[in-house]
């Protein structure tokens, strides 16, 4: 028996027990695999990582954890499947996306790949300078040392089960649903939950593209006589399914694209298909416990709306649904939801809409995977479409499913009381400057096209941007378009917005987001791409090969009618007041 062993250590797990060795990738940086990594080579895309252009395949990849994108699941999925990914994972601290699409790898399709958490910041700087490494069940051994740490099998709690959870599981509701729950069941264990609980609702973020596996998923759990048993909404896609066909012969990805959204429904979801169900009459309410996927989704409805769901990962999601149960753990309790740190925010006067999306992007690469408590912006009166633009770039740089907000968000008075030993950070002007300048990653001032609607856009965006461009003239030379769900779309029709906005030459976009679309509807003349949203300047680059520019909405609306960015634009005086 080792030393670690007999200390009872749990800071060296295997969590996902297997063999596998190769040479090591080390960064300490998060890494989101989906629209960070290629699923059909293993190299990493996200032009903002330090790993950018390293390949993954068959490395043993060693990250403090993933972060951003719910798909994560579904993009390490795919990279197993085509023999594209990592022989083994390593992470610093619980990692659960990624973590959850080995399962589900191992689970529905026999393919293994192990994971370790390796809980102990000396032990996992050390891998930075091992060259290679052996993964046991019982140690990793690091070359060309030979050195030991040895592993602990992670000890999973036994999750109290109801006699209809019992039922389920036996096979009495059939052998999707069977499957869904003893998936389910794993993944609480590991999170260490006690039992389950009922949601009213599911969000699924699963029906993003990947690749060939996120067809194959729900077709099985369809053959199998899968059926939803709570309302479920559907993520974007990455076709607009009422519109591709007018371009042209489809390609494979949009084909594919289209089917998945149709076994969704045929499983049982509604039909809406966007990337803001926060937008939707259907939305939870406050306390309601829920199962969302998609990460701006997940930190807006327990930020903003005060509804209760983990970060659940892609098919975790789709499993909920087709049982109606969740691990009772994380936000889905009062404890999970409690803040671990503070970020005091600086005073800011005269800022314009660019604020919220650049703070949310910052602040959530200052805290990591800790919920926040946010200081310094009672005073800013930030809107709905704010809040939106704020949570979509924290969760683009954050693994944490919510943040709290003084004098703004629902649950800070109550949380607020609890906070005063918690460490602080300051948002510092010069970061915020220096992040600024990391999203504008277009060399000139140029701009070819302006997208909007990441995440999709709402009627009130709809209805600032109207008048935005009420009579302006938009350059020949640069495409203008919003991507946004169908129910906004017809809201927004009937109150006049997209006559308006027609005029100005907009294309509108409905079922896909941006972060799932290429060409043609970005094309490839284009060179320089502006928008509003920090989520897109991050993801864009590495997704369609263009280089970005990223500020507020009416920043975009002068660049459509110019052609190119002011200097006062460039740098606002808000943010660079100092220069």
């Amino acid at each position: 028996m080792s030393t670690n062993e007999r200390s009872g250590d749990t800071r060296y797990l295997s969590v996902v027990p297997g063999e596998a060795h190769g040479p090591v990738v080390f960064s300490d940086v998060p890494l989101s695999f989906m629209m960070g990594v290629d699923p059909k080579t293993g190299v990493v895309v996200d032009t903002h990582h330090p790993l950018l252009g390293r390949s993954l395949r068959d490395c043993v990849l060693a990250i403090p954890c993933g972060r951003g994108s719910c798909s994560g699941s579904g993009a390490i999925l795919e990279l197993i499947l085509t023999g594209n990914a990592p022989s083994a994972l390593i992470f610093r601290e619980p990692e659960m996306i990624l973590t959850s699409g080995v399962m589900v790898a191992e689970a529905m399709f026999g393919r293994q790949l192990p994971v370790v958490f390796l809980n102990d910041a000396e032990s996992f700087e050390e891998l930075r300078h091992t060259t290679s490494l052996v993964v046991h069940e019982h140690a990793l051994v690091l070359g060309p040392s030979q050195k030991e740490i040895p592993l602990r099998p992670s000890s999973l709690k036994t999750v109290q089960l109801t006699e209809a959870d019992r039922e389920v599981i036996s096979g009495k509701g059939g052998e999707a649903s069977r499957i869904a729950l003893e998936i389910i069941v794993a993944f609480a264990a590991l999170q260490r939950a006690e039992r389950l609980t009922d949601v009213t609702q599911v969000h699924i973020d699963a029906c993003a593209y990947s690749g060939s596996s996120s067809l194959l998923v729900p077709d099985k759990l369809l053959s199998l006589g899968g059926r939803f048993v709570v309302p479920s909404t559907c993520n974007s896609l990455n076709v607009d399914r009422q519109r591709f066909r007018e371009l042209g012969t489809p390609s494979e990805a949009l084909v594919t694209g289209d089917k998945i959204g149709e076994t969704y429904l045929k499983l049982g979801a509604k039909m809406s298909f966007t990337c803001a169900p926060y937008l939707l009459d259907s939305k939870p309410g406050a306390g309601e416990q829920i199962g969302w996927s998609e990460s701006n989704a997940v930190v807006f409805v327990n930020s903003v709306l005060g509804a209760r769901t983990q970060k659940y990962p892609d098919y975790l999601d789709v499993f909920i649904a087709l049982t109606g149960r969740a691990p009772y753990v994380g936000c889905h309790t009062a404890k999970g939801r409690r803040p671990t740190v503070i970020i005091a925010v600086p005073s800011l006067r005269q800022h314009d809409a660019s604020l919220f999306p650049l703070l949310g992007y910052h602040i959530g690469e200052l805290v990591g995977s800790k919920i926040p408590f946010i200081v310094g912006l009672e005073s800013a009166s930030p809107s709905t479409s704010d809040l939106k633009a704020f949570g979509a770039g924290f969760a683009t740089t954050s693994s944490a499913p919510m943040f709290h907000m003084r004098g703004v968000t629902p649950e800070a008075p109550a949380v607020e009381t609890g906070i005063s030993q918690l460490p602080r950070i300051d948002v510092e002007l010069r970061g915020l400057q220096q992040t600024w300048t990391r999203l504008n990653t277009a060399p000139e001032p140029f701009v070819d096209m302006v997208t909007l609607g990441n995440p999709h856009f709402s009627v009130d965006e709809f209805a600032q941007l109207a008048q935005l461009c009420r009579n302006r003239q938009r350059s020949e030379n640069v495409g203008f378009a919003i991507t946004t769900s169908r129910a906004v779309y017809q809201q927004a029709l009937g109150l006049g917005y997209l006559d308006v906005l027609e005029a100005f030459g907009a294309r509108f976009i409905t079922d896909a987001c941006w972060c799932m679309i290429e060409e043609p509807l970005v094309p490839a003349g284009v060179r320089h791409v502006m928008t509003n949203s920090a989520k897109y300047a991050h993801y864009g680059p590495g997704i369609v090969g263009k280089r970005f520019h990223f500020g507020d909405v009416t920043g975009c609306v002068d660049a459509a009618c110019a052609g190119v960015r002011t200097e006062q634009d460039l740098t606002p005086s808000w943010l660079f007041a100092d220069r």
